[in-house]
């Protein structure tokens, strides 16, 4: 296992649709896709199985993929090249510097698909749907931008819609159970390898869909940290 993941780290290096810590990408993603389509990102992508995805759905849009792990990237990156996708990449970085890549509004849409809920309370800050994470997002995610989050823990669920209440943000649809519906949108029927290991033992996908505001964030952290302290939900 080690000598292909050490395999799979040095073949990314030549991948064109792999772009590794890169410096001054800020503004320049047009040129790099040599299109003027909108950018849609997904973040803590892992394979790439949703942007993939996404990219056969919506072929008139462009999708990056964000993840630390190399050796998962090149799932998704060397699917993209042998079936000719062109309208993915990979940016393989840390979420907490996402912000260093992309420039004000330059980014449409963000997608959460079964980022690691973090159950723990006292890893809280790590959720991306946090407002330490929500922030960042502001800072080039288009006015209106829509933010998804796919998973199946119930927690994270719970978690994000309490942000949501808390800071006041605009809430588009929220569903604790998108396959129990009469019809479910293209882009929600994508499954990914952790949905299909259905970690949180729940049988149950959960949806949101919101937006921020154009202003800054309020500083109601420690209110949201109160709430994370009183909260007696069991975490499992």
């Amino acid at each position: 296992m080690a000598q292909k993941k050490l395999e799979r780290f040095e073949a990314i290096k030549s991948f064109p649709n792999v772009l590794q810590y890169p410096e001054g990408m800020a503004g320049q993603w047009m040129d790099f896709f040599n299109n003027t389509h909108p950018i849609y990102l997904e973040l803590a992508c892992g394979k790439g199985e949703y942007a993939v995805g996404l990219a056969k759905i919506f072929p008139e849009k462009n999708f990056i993929g964000v993840d630390l792990k190399g050796n998962r990237i090149y799932v998704g990156a060397k699917k993209c090249l042998d079936e000719h996708i062109t309208n993915v990449a990979f940016l393989r970085t840390q979420i907490d510097k996402i912000n260093a890549y992309f420039a004000k509004e330059e980014v449409r849409e963000i997608w959460l698909t079964f980022p690691d809920p973090q159950l723990r309370k006292s890893k809280a800050k790590k959720r991306l749907t946090h407002p330490r994470f929500l922030r960042l997002y502001q800072q080039f995610l288009a006015k209106g931008g829509l933010i998804h989050l796919k998973t199946d823990s119930p927690n994270l669920y719970e978690f994000t819609l309490l942000v949501i209440e808390i800071y006041g943000l605009q809430l588009h649809e929220k569903n604790d159970n998108i396959y129990a519906q009469p019809e479910i949108k293209e882009e929600l029927k994508i499954q990914t390898y952790y949905e299909s290991l259905d970690i949180a033992k729940s049988r149950r996908i959960h949806y949101i869909c919101f937006s921020l505001p154009d202003s800054a964030l309020p500083n109601l952290d420690s209110i949201l940290q109160q709430k994370i302290k009183e909260d007696d939900a069991p975490i499992s």
